[in-house]
């Protein structure tokens, strides 16, 4: 892995971490973790449950703080930065939420909404046409006025990926963006993630459970176990891995 801070021999790198180490009530949920992230590229993150993948995505959208180690976004390592500071590189990342983390007294138009009147200076009319062409991007178009709850699970994610993406972020981080979904919404949610890429960002981090999406979507696949990136390849090179850590775990995922 290329070292950390000199950007002028490492082009395209959007993340790179270092040693990234983080523990709660003393038990250690990372531990050296170490990854480097180009631009058009996405990383799916795998391991099991408690293996420190949410962990590392909140960490690397600088909704907490390591440890230890060092976290460069797009140059700049955040690990110092204070609250202030974060906010203008929050702008160039889109955040999904496993649960989607949307406002049930906010209409979804007034949910996808909420990222621009937070940060921009865009009148009514334009927050209304970026509002509408997002949600038409997630196959959702003319829901502006209804709420959460009347809304499926299925739904529900893609509007959150609607309000990550309004912003047009460089960077989009997903947190376990199949869960709780039935096979079908899973499987279209992984298409949409794909599309998206295509259509209008291309580099993303995905943190999830769901082997066959990470598969379909990724450049890259790294897999966390006991805190550490035991292995990060192509999906077909982590296939063949001969890693006992990652057979073990592509073995109980396919069963």
């Amino acid at each position: 892995m290329e070292p950390l801070g000199r950007h002028d021999l490492v082009p395209g790198v959007v993340i790179e971490a270092k040693g990234l180490a983080k523990a709660f009530n003393g038990r250690r949920v990372l531990d050296d973790v170490d990854l480097l992230m180009r631009r058009c590229e996405v990383i799916s993150i795998l391991g099991g449950s408690g293996a420190g993948k949410s962990t590392l995505l909140k960490l690397i959208a600088g909704l907490s703080k390591p440890d230890r180690g060092r976290l460069v976004l797009f140059g700049r390592d955040i690990v110092p930065l204070e609250e202030q500071e974060l906010i203008p590189i929050r702008k160039r990342m889109g955040m999904v939420f496993q649960g989607a983390a949307l406002f049930d007294s906010l209409t979804i138009g007034q949910n996808v909404a909420f990222p621009l009147k937070e940060h921009t200076r865009l009148g009514k009319a334009e927050i209304r046409e970026r509002v509408a062409e997002v949600l038409a991007k997630v196959g959702l178009p003319g829901i502006e006025g209804s709420y959460p709850h009347e809304l499926s699970g299925g739904m529900r994610k893609r509007v959150g990926i609607a309000r990550a993406l309004v912003l047009q972020p460089e960077v989009v981080l997903f947190d376990e963006p199949t869960a709780g979904l039935d096979p079908t919404n899973a499987k279209m949610i992984c298409e949409l993630i794909a599309a998206l890429r295509r259509d209008i960002c291309e580099t993303s981090v995905v943190v999830t459970h769901d082997l066959p999406c990470a598969f379909m979507i990724s450049d890259q696949v790294a897999l966390l176990h006991r805190g550490r990136i035991v292995e990060m390849a192509s999906p077909r090179e982590l296939q063949r891995s001969s890693h006992e850590e990652v057979r073990a775990f592509l073995a109980g995922a396919l069963r």
